[in-house]
């Protein structure tokens, strides 16, 4: 049976051909004598190999033909064309091996790709390690001004013509649109590192530019060899099944990030770790396809390994169960914790499994049982805590304290942070407690008042028999650490957002070891959590098990740049402790600037944001449900609906338990579209008087406000990288603060 190779051309495939394209495949992998096919040689071609198919009456299939010393031939698809197109294609491009790094190139021979033929003959230079400067706008130094030159870049493996084009570029958006012209999609990448400040022996090492090109073997096994190479397969993927072929023709969103990976996410999916190891990003960077090809990968080496993917809350979970069941229908997924396969849910819904399974949580023989251990002295039963508790015991209790330390905000996290990580359950320990990390400083005067908030909090807790969230993931970590680890492969998404107890759960749920506990996390996207560090926690991450992805593959980089812009100035920290920075993140595609609009009531608000909302559903290439309207608050979003249905635009409220109708736009708050993306998104009343939330910020205590304000900062940033493609971002009077680094 022929192997299928999908080339560069699958994204140029006419949507109306899709169908026929992969019939046109799919009977190619049964045989390539299959009546029908017509796969036929073309005279007068650039490469002898290239070969042409009968997809209809009157397209046709570029393919490469690639015997090898197997007995089955293996075919690179190039793309479908209308007939006289494809042979024109099929005589202009020839499968090389690139002789520098030995990556298989799909090259145009002729015309003005003429240019792009590398010379064998340029002979590498002894030039010392460039360490140029990060290039970000139209004043920055060129690649020439670096002392980079045709020859140094040539010895790379970059294609002599394409490399002279490109040294005297300054402008960041030039030369991104001049990198997606690159004659490989590594070349492209490999010129952006550069440009953004990325060194030459890092960007060697990301895309494998010293390794050989293949010495044994036919012609044909050398280039099969070279496909395989990492960066040959940012363009070119070995189809394993029919249904991998159907969805990577068929499924835009499918060939987009499943089929083809950055080699920098490849090397992520399949390495092993001696223990735990985590990575980081910004939005939009592929974190959360690394984990999900991981999973696979993991299922893949061992389908009796129990494997647990979670993440933040419920939504995100499902996403990734709808992703990952797309990548590969053939994972098993299991149903229990403890059980083979790939277990998919949140991490609170794992704290319930682990809970709910434990049986008898009271104790016996003298126990007190992992209730009373968590919580003190107390009934074992669990039922979830009413809302307003918090404040009803800082009502009750709280007397002599300053108001701002009996807020419920405060009081949560002072109990998230400090008091159920640490096991507390007297005042005494409370007392003598270290509090790391926590901004606002508590003398013993105030730590006995505090106390004696959560103690009213835990005896009406106890009184109705209830546990928050915190507290139940507080109990499951205690069941799992006294009992037969439930996994041996987790992987987290979204690790900014987990508190301690959860990270501790987590820890629980899986023995140490290889390839235990993968962590894909962002700082500047924390918009729930406060600060920690996970070394506290009995997670230890060191080394060169962190890797960081700087490459943005859903927005452009004009909203990259904007976004970014969000975040300027700010010092952000990591999981680990770390200065997390934003130095080097760029984007893969260009479009549009952001529109930035100021209106002056609330009316003529609603007016602009429906009539672009219409003229957006007018094109006939955009769904309705890849528009995205994103607004701080819940009662935001309510009114936006209301309004808009005024101005006959019917669009779907997204709330936290419930998703989007088909067929219509998305209105959602912004921490609801964490993990979502849209093609065309609008940011409404990013206005000084909403965002920030002020009145969550005044709230707290001096020393949390700070940390606040960067939640708030990185909420906004988080809803900036939602749009894809455009970004509108609309107020009424003033604008926000956070904005204040852009000229109108």
């Amino acid at each position: 049976m022929p192997q299928i190779i999908l080339g560069p051309g699958l994204n140029k495939i006419d949507g109306s051909l899709q169908k026929a394209t992969y019939a046109f495949l799919q009977k190619l992998t049964k045989s390539d004598e299959a009546p029908g096919l017509h796969i036929e040689p073309i005279n007068n071609s650039a490469d002898s190999r290239v070969r042409t198919g009968r997809v209809d009456i009157s397209n046709r299939a570029v393919l490469f033909k690639i015997q090898g010393s197997g007995n089955e031939a293996a075919y690179v698809f190039a793309g479908t064309y209308p007939h006289d197109e494809a042979i024109a294609v099929a005589q202009k491009f020839r499968m090389d091996i690139n002789p520098r790094n030995g990556i298989a190139e799909l090259i145009a021979v002729g015309g003005p790709e003429a240019t792009t033929e590398r010379s064998p003959k340029i002979a590498p230079r002894p030039t010392p390690e460039l360490q140029p400067e990060p290039a970000t706008d139209s004043r920055a130094r060129s690649l020439r001004d670096r002392e980079y030159t045709v020859e140094y870049l040539a010895d790379l493996g970059f294609a002599p013509g394409f490399a002279e084009g490109a040294l005297d570029l300054t402008d960041s958006a030039e030369l991104l649109e001049y990198a997606e012209s690159a004659p490989a999609t590594w070349q492209g990448h490999a010129l952006l590192d550069l440009f953004t400040g990325e060194s030459v022996s890092e960007v060697r090492e990301r895309y494998g530019l010293d390794r050989n090109a293949p010495a044994d073997g036919t012609d044909d096994d050398k280039l099969l060899e070279a496909l395989q190479h990492p960066a040959a397969q940012m363009e070119f993927a070995f189809v394993e099944d029919d249904e991998e072929l159907r969805k990577a023709i068929e499924d835009a969103s499918f060939n987009a990030w499943r089929v083809f990976l950055h080699p920098e996410q490849r090397a992520l999916t399949t390495r092993n770790f001696t223990g735990s190891a985590r990575i980081t990003g910004g939005a939009g960077t592929g974190k959360t396809v690394v984990l999900i090809h991981r999973a696979r990968e993991l299922w893949r080496r061992n389908p009796q390994a129990r494997i647990v993917l979670t993440t933040f809350n419920r939504t995100l979970a499902e996403s990734l169960q709808d992703q990952i069941r797309l990548l590969d229908p053939q994972i098993a997924f299991a149903d229990e914790l403890g059980a083979p396969g790939v277990y998919i849910g949140s991490v609170d819904q794992i704290a319930h499994r682990v809970v709910a399974n434990a049986g008898d949580l009271g104790g016996h023989d003298g126990a007190p049982g992992p209730v009373v251990e968590v919580l003190g002295p107390r009934t074992a039963q669990l039922r979830s805590t009413r809302a307003g508790r918090w404040q009803a015991a800082a009502d009750q209790a709280g007397g002599g304290l300053p108001p701002d330390l009996t807020t419920a905000g405060f009081l949560e996290a002072e109990y998230a942070m400090v008091v159920l990580p640490n096991g507390i359950t007297t005042e005494n320990e409370y007392l003598r407690v270290r509090r790391p990390g926590r901004g606002v400083s508590l003398n013993r005067a105030r730590r006995q008042g505090v106390w004696h908030i959560i103690s009213a909090y835990r005896a009406a807790a106890a009184a109705e028999a209830s546990v928050d969230y915190e507290e139940k993931a507080a109990i499951a970590a205690r069941i799992l650490s006294a009992s037969t680890p439930l996994a041996d492969h987790v992987l987290v998404d979204e690790g900014q957002d987990l508190t301690p107890v959860r990270f501790q759960l987590l820890r629980a749920l899986v023995a140490a070891g290889p390839n235990d506990l993968f962590i894909a996390e962002d700082g500047h996207q924390r918009i729930y959590g406060q600060k920690l560090v996970l070394s506290h926690f009995g997670i230890n991450i060191r080394g060169r098990a962190s890797a960081r992805l700087t490459l943005n593959y859903r927005t452009t980089e004009q909203n990259l740049r904007f976004a970014l812009g969000i975040l300027e100035g700010q010092d952000f920290t990591d999981i680990t402790g770390e200065v997390d920075s934003i130095e080097q993140y760029r984007s893969a595609r260009t479009g549009p600037a952001p529109e930035l609009i100021a209106v002056d009531s609330l009316a003529e608000e609603y007016r602009h944001v429906a009539e672009t909302v219409s003229a957006w559903l007018s094109d006939s290439k955009v769904s309705p449900e890849s528009i995205g309207l994103l607004v701080a608050t819940r009662k935001e979003a309510e009114g936006l609906v209301r309004a808009l249905g005024e101005h006959d635009l019917r669009v779907s409220f997204v709330d936290r338990d419930a998703g989007g109708r088909a067929g219509l736009p998305q209105v959602m708050t912004m921490h609801r579209s964490k993990g979502m993306e849209f093609s065309r998104a609008i940011l409404v009343g990013v206005g000084a008087a909403n965002v920030p939330r002020k009145y969550v910020i005044d709230a707290l205590p001096e020393g949390d406000r700070e940390d606040a304000l960067q939640r708030e900062r990185s909420l906004l940033y988080v809803a900036a990288t939602r749009a894809r493609d455009q970004l509108v971002v609309m107020w009424t009077g003033e604008r926000s603060t956070l904005l204040d680094s852009y000229e109108l």
